[in-house]
């Protein structure tokens, strides 16, 4: 039995967005194509081989034999190539088929497929390690939205056997699951699963520690905090702890006046005291100021842009919000002199809202932001992103949200820089890529070239500096912050 922090949007790999809480349920109903080694290379999984033509543009693939759906349908390359037309029209799954440039998914045989990109891309693997192309589905079951999420039909180790909305998702174990361990042993080894999503941390604690669940999911230093606290004191706890690519923030709507001017996100950069947040969070001595979408021990981290990072400097931030403030041409159509209003939203988790508190009393003591604190529980927070009824622009201002992973580069960044309206698109000479996934709405043709081209190689120095140029770029114009 498993705590996780929210419940999940949905169950479609390529509708549904993809947080935590998420893969920890979809990875059990859907293998993917593509795992990450422990080394962190791409190899194949579902997939037996995976290779490319030399400029990146066509990559070859052959299916294990013998793997079948859920319901028995056996898997072939055409299942693959009829997954295309889903993924490519889908919320999630057409960003990241517009980031990863492909255009075709061909059967090329009975298990082999073929996967065309209008553009090659070195890291176009990452893509098929991922929910939205990279997990498989029943593409025929997958023609009816509402049917597949009550009744998802993957390859995975589990089966969803009940779901009760905001109380309990129940897997069972897959019979006829392709996978045998290195002794010969069917996997999985579990007879089922049950998913709990118990939104208060302190609650998912205490129901590992009274025995409810077997184990709790989080992201929260506070409770990284107070569960060692408990194994200290005794308790018969666990914890596997991993940071790595995985920075908290925010990000600013910079469609959304005031922030589409560059003055008001870095005085408010400026204003955000790091190390008094991660006090607020629980996290002294255990998360670190971030700088960047990677952590010091990433191989993409950079000191260079370490250092170009916006510290917390009071007076430099009182100094930018003024010289906008005061500015007759402003852009939020204020008179000059009134303060910037924004809305500062996040998940209604107590650390989560301390830590904004901290935020809100440093932006106050400015005198130049009037500053509104909302919280909405995590599917609604990201919907409020992805902007729903207003297409993908949304209407949030300033939203706490997770950045990175320990994916290749490309697969974080490409989507959530990629032009974020087709206006802007089209504008650019871009027509048709557009990326629901670009939260913070910031896109420049510069940091998008520099994200192209670093697919065009797979040598590590010149996709390094590329990406660093990438994330100079986000410590100059700082469309989110750390």
């Amino acid at each position: 039995i498993v705590g996780l922090e929210a419940e999940i949007a949905g169950m479609r790999p390529w509708e549904d967005t993809c947080s935590s809480p998420c893969y920890n349920i979809l990875i059990t109903l859907f293998d993917k194509l593509v795992e990450q080694d422990a080394e962190g290379n791409y190899v194949p999984y579902l997939l037996e081989s995976l290779s490319s033509n030399d400029d990146f543009t066509v990559w070859s693939g052959t299916l294990r034999s013998g793997v079948v759906f859920h319901n028995g349908d056996p898997l072939t390359a055409q299942s693959i190539a009829d997954m295309f037309p889903i993924q490519a029209v889908g919320a999630t799954g057409a960003g990241s088929v517009s980031a990863a440039n492909l255009v075709e998914v061909n059967a090329t045989g009975e298990l082999s497929v073929e996967w065309v990109l209008s553009r090659g891309s070195a890291a176009f693997p990452a893509y098929l390690s991922r929910a939205a192309l990279g997990m498989v589905f029943h593409p025929e079951a997958a023609a009816d939205l509402e049917a597949f999420n009550e009744n998802p039909i993957g390859t995975g180790p589990f089966v969803l056997e009940s779901r009760d909305l905001d109380n309990e998702t129940v897997v069972v174990r897959n019979p006829n699951y392709w996978f045998v361990d290195r002794f010969g042993t069917q996997l999985p080894y579990l007879d089922s699963v049950a998913f709990r999503p118990i939104p208060d941390e302190g609650t998912r604690l205490d129901a590992t520690l009274s025995g409810t669940t077997d184990v709790a999911q989080t992201l929260r230093q506070g409770t990284i905090r107070d569960a060692r606290a408990a194994r200290d004191g005794g308790a018969d706890l666990f914890l596997f702890e991993f940071q790595g690519n995985n920075v908290g923030g925010g990000m600013y709507n910079v469609l959304v006046p005031p922030f589409d001017d560059v003055r008001v996100r870095r005085g408010l950069v400026h204003l955000n005291s790091q190390e008094n947040v991660i006090e607020a969070l629980g996290g002294t001595g255990i998360s670190l100021p971030g700088t960047q979408f990677f952590s010091p021990d990433s191989p993409w981290w950079s000191q260079k842009v370490a250092d170009a990072w916006p510290q917390f400097d009071f007076a430099k931030g009182v100094e930018l919000l003024t010289e906008y403030v005061n500015d007759p041409a402003r852009s939020d159509g204020k008179a000059a002199g009134e303060p910037i209003d924004i809305e500062l939203s996040c998940p209604p988790d107590p650390t989560l809202i301390a830590a904004q508190q901290v935020v809100e009393q440093v932006y106050t003591e400015s005198g130049l932001v009037n500053a509104t604190l909302t919280n909405y529980d995590q599917a609604t927070h990201i919907g409020y992103a992805l902007g729903g009824d207003n297409g993908f622009v949304g209407s949030h201002s300033q939203h706490c949200w997770r950045f990175s992973s320990e994916d290749d580069p490309s697969l974080i960044l490409d989507s959530q820089f990629a032009p974020p309206t087709a206006e802007i698109a089209a504008a650019n000479g871009l027509d048709g890529i557009v990326s629901p996934l670009n939260f913070a709405n910031y896109f420049s043709l510069e940091m998008f070239g520099n994200l192209q081209a670093a697919t065009q190689t797979d040598v590590f120095e010149e996709r390094f500096a590329l990406y660093e140029a990438v994330m100079m770029e986000i410590a100059e114009q700082v469309p989110v912050y750390y």
